[in-house]
């Protein structure tokens, strides 16, 4: 700003600046995508006990997915129909770090997008339950992909980065006029 120059932020928001824009998609929304499907795809609908596994406490858009997901499970948790056995934000959202969250209480995971989720179902390889315990995720990698051909993640949230991108490069260019 000081320079002139507009400041946007995209997919991620800058706390520390004044933004002139910040293009992203809507985080809570793919927070209640998963935790949605995570409901109803328990072996019994609606009633059962998970896992979750936030991404990085310093992201906000790891809030925002839990957000997301606390808007639909918080009346079945409330009732007594869904049990939290263990929950944990996954630093820097590393593989590594979802796993070791896994390992200390290993049921249904609901992995805040595909990274955590591989370390999840890396945990479940090495007890035997890869695709036997249902794991979400988000992003839609390539690796995700194919664990979910596979069958041992059991959903994705895709994100039109395309869409987004374009988005942004419009907008960013309606700023600098």
């Amino acid at each position: 700003h000081e320079a002139g120059i507009p400041v946007i932020a995209y997919d991620r928001i800058i706390r520390d600046s004044d933004l002139d824009l910040y293009v992203s998609f809507d985080n809570e929304r793919v927070g209640e995508l998963q935790a949605r499907f995570l409901v109803d795809h328990l072996p019994t609908p609606g009633k059962g006990r998970i896992v979750r596994i936030y991404g990085a406490k310093t992201d906000n858009n790891a809030s925002q997915f839990k957000r997301g997901q606390d808007r639909v499970l918080e009346p079945y948790i409330a009732r007594g129909d869904i049990v939290v056995v263990h929950e944990d934000w996954a630093e820097e959202w590393k593989p590594e770090n979802a796993k070791r969250i896994v390992n200390a209480a290993i049921t249904a995971a609901l992995a805040s997008n595909d990274g955590t989720a591989g370390g999840a179902i890396q945990a479940l390889s090495e007890e035997g339950l890869a695709g036997k315990v249902l794991v979400t995720g988000q992003d839609a990698d390539t690796v995700a992909l194919q664990r979910i051909a596979a069958g041992t993640q059991a959903m994705t949230i895709y994100k039109p980065l395309k869409t987004l991108t374009r988005g942004a490069a419009e907008l960013a260019v309606q700023v600098a006029a």
